[in-house]
């Protein structure tokens, strides 16, 4: 049996969803015009004066671009592109473009554009037309989905009674988008300029050292890998007792995730491969550099076949020193160098023992280093979390404003 739709006062339900009631429910053909576009392979040109608005430009946001000699389907100011056609499941299907400049694209094929009339507010529309859920049910999933002219201009859509409220709307929405915008430039400033304190900072100096990772380690232990073969066969994971930790663990870097465990009796079986705190661990498949220190609190176990173990001499490197290093672009080549045919499938012992790390020979001098890049990586990581607040916020703000939930101007 399906649940009535609850509908609170002051509200109805329409084709375009629950809406205040003073809101209407056009489809689109009521308040815009639609033209297709044109094909313009034979006029494609680097040097070519226009934008061709195609599906790759419009799915990547504008970043990739091919140019034509000929404007064969102009767009003003003011238009909306849409991409009509998509593979399944596909994430371009209905992704739409907001024309910012008269004289400067050209609409190829399979791309539709929306003209809204006088009395809509063009950014309002283009947040209410982009990506809509009406389009993406044309996608089966099993088949290419191609958008018909007349199923875009059935799309139901909640406009709001006047065009002033339908701009106020939308002026928060992109004042939301502009905030985003300067963060993401933001991150990609101090992610390069950590990328070039890095480069100076752990670049050798004189009188710096150069060592192979063995001669870091504790003598007693080596360099350790999890335990291969039947040791860790699905049969002898159990419910609780003492954690198995892998690669999505260094990933995360957090101790906390997972959920494989081995009882009291394999444990000590496997003792060797213990994880203690303090202990340097690297992830042997995946994206070189990923590695982590132990922390002090963490469940008692091992690491599985994935991971390399290093317990470092204390006396004579910076963990978190050697930590900055793991991920430089002079480890990397490093790894390259040592890999079987130029393909690095991973990590391994041997290329582990191949590595060497310059660093100073003082330890406060190592700290001093780490520090400073341990910093840039916090400010880089609180700058993560604002800028994925914010597009939450643009989520939750576009959900109540296009949908009348919060209303931003008052009505007669």
């Amino acid at each position: 049996m399906v649940e009535p739709i609850k509908i609170n006062e002051g509200f109805k339900n329409t084709d375009a969803g629950v809406i205040p009631n003073d809101w209407n429910a056009p489809v689109l053909s009521e308040i815009s015009n639609f033209e297709n576009g044109k094909a313009h392979e034979q006029f494609i040109d680097d040097k070519g004066d226009y934008i061709v608005v195609n599906s790759k430009f419009i799915s990547q946001e504008g970043r990739v671009a091919k140019f034509s000699k000929e404007n064969l389907s102009p767009l003003a100011k003011g238009d909306i592109a849409i991409v009509m056609s998509d593979i399944p499941n596909g994430k371009a299907l209905a992704k739409c473009f907001f024309i910012d400049k008269d004289n400067r694209y050209t609409l190829n094929q399979r791309i539709g554009c929306i003209k809204p009339n006088a009395d809509m507010d063009n950014d309002y529309l283009f947040y209410k037309l982009n990506r809509n859920k009406y389009f993406l049910a044309f996608d089966s999933g099993s088949g290419q989905t191609n958008l018909k002219k007349s199923e875009i201009l059935a799309c139901p859509l909640a406009l709001p009674p006047t065009k002033d409220e339908q701009t106020a709307i939308a002026t928060a929405i992109k004042n939301a988008g502009e905030l985003i915008k300067q963060l993401a430039k933001q991150l990609i400033k101090k992610r390069n300029m950590k990328i070039g304190a890095m480069q100076e900072l752990l670049k050798p100096k004189e009188g710096w050292l150069i060592r192979h990772i063995p001669e870091f380690i504790n003598k007693n232990d080596g360099i350790k890998i999890g335990p291969f073969g039947s040791a860790l066969k699905k049969e002898l994971l159990v419910s609780s007792g003492y954690k198995v930790y892998g690669q999505e663990n260094v990933f995360e870097k957090d101790m906390s995730i997972g959920c494989r465990y081995i009882n009291k009796e394999h444990f000590t079986k496997l003792k060797t491969c213990e994880l203690n705190s303090g202990d340097f661990i690297i992830s042997m498949m995946g994206t070189i550099g990923k590695c982590m220190i132990v922390p002090e609190k963490f469940e008692p176990g091992i690491m599985d076949s994935h991971l390399i173990r290093l317990r470092l001499n204390n006396d004579l490197v910076d963990a978190n020193y050697l930590l900055h290093y793991f991920t430089s672009d002079a480890l990397l080549s490093q790894v390259n160098t040592f890999s079987v045919g130029g393909i690095m499938a991973g990590l391994s012992s041997t290329i582990i023992k191949q590595i060497s790390v310059p660093f100073p020979p003082l330890i406060e001098e190592q700290t001093k280093i780490a520090k400073i890049l341990s910093d840039m990586n916090s400010e880089i990581e609180e700058l993560q979390m604002k800028l994925k607040k914010t597009q939450m916020m643009q989520q939750g703000m576009m959900q109540s404003l296009l949908t009348g939930k919060i209303r931003l101007t008052k009505t007669d």
